[in-house]
């Protein structure tokens, strides 16, 4: 499936959803917001928001700081 993630085309293989591909890039137990086509998806809706061919996905991973 081709995606563009963070504005760049991807090409992904056996990653069908937001949760596999946040661990397929390393972000598990990381603070990260993911959007989807536009609409931010909840850490509660991962799992079952499937991927499909052409989304973009934004994942933005806070940083602390002071």
């Amino acid at each position: 499936m081709n995606i563009t993630l963070n504005g760049t085309p991807r090409h992904l293989e056996q990653v069908n959803t937001i949760a596999e591909l946040i661990a397929f890039l390393g972000y598990q137990g990381k603070r990260i917001a993911v959007e989807a086509n536009g609409d931010i998806v909840p850490k509660s809706r991962h799992g079952d928001t499937a991927l499909a061919d052409g989304d973009e996905i934004e994942i933005v991973v806070a940083v602390g700081g002071g």
